[in-house]
């Protein structure tokens, strides 16, 4: 499944509809069993998203921007957490600003973070592989459609394997990396509970003996 963002004259800018209409979509994806990968794509060229709508902030009082603020965490917390594996296409430098920065002192160490939020600095797609606010960055193509590619090839990937076992690792992943090692060991059994009576598992270790390729089919 990819998502396709088109608000082209805005740059992808998040403004209050765009984010509105974007949290539907992904709690509808995060809901739907049916879908296993998700690719988000720009339509815009050359662009991923330019961060917050400025243009709307500038309109708006001390309390729409504060819940205009909240309403962008929620949406990249629901991304970052939702069931299916996330795939975030991106064709351009790293710019953060308003609202494109919220997880990045998670991401990369705290003095590079401020670096890139005081100064509004671009990195390149290898500065941020480097600095670890990505995992992976390729060489553009002629047709400039690199890193769609890349993020196709890597759904392809993830597709063929259980869902509920992709599942599962992502939430054990997302939460136990918040957590002591302790606690992240409970919340990993607590996910591996939850795979343990699916036919899938049994599919697998079937596949294994009998050399064969698994049919998994999210049950």
């Amino acid at each position: 499944m990819e998502v396709l963002m088109c608000r082209h004259k805005a740059l992808n800018a998040l403004g209050h509809v765009f984010v509105s209409q974007m949290q539907e979509v992904v709690s509808s994806l995060s809901s739907d069993s049916a879908v296993r990968v998700v690719i988000f794509r720009s339509l815009v060229p050359n662009v991923f998203c330019a961060g917050a709508d400025l243009k709307e902030r500038a309109l708006m009082d001390n309390t729409e921007s504060d819940l205009y603020v909240h309403g962008l965490r929620s949406l990249m917390t629901q991304i970052a957490h939702s069931a299916q594996m996330g795939l975030i296409e991106t064709t351009r430098g790293l710019l953060p600003g308003a609202g494109g920065s919220q997880r990045l002192p998670r991401m990369v160490g705290i003095t590079q973070a401020k670096e890139l939020i005081f100064t509004g600095r671009r990195v390149s797609g290898q500065e941020a592989q480097e600095m670890g606010l990505v995992n992976r960055a390729v060489e553009q193509n002629q047709s400039g459609d690199a890193a769609y590619r890349e993020a196709l090839h890597l759904a392809r990937e993830i597709l063929p394997q259980a869902p509920i076992a992709v599942r599962m690792a992502k939430e054990a992943i997302n939460r136990g990396v918040e957590v002591d090692i302790s606690s992240a060991m409970a919340i990993e059994r607590i996910c591996y509970a939850r795979v343990i009576p699916t036919r899938d598992r049994q599919e697998g270790m079937a596949a294994f003996i009998e050399k064969r390729p698994p049919c998994y089919t999210g049950e």
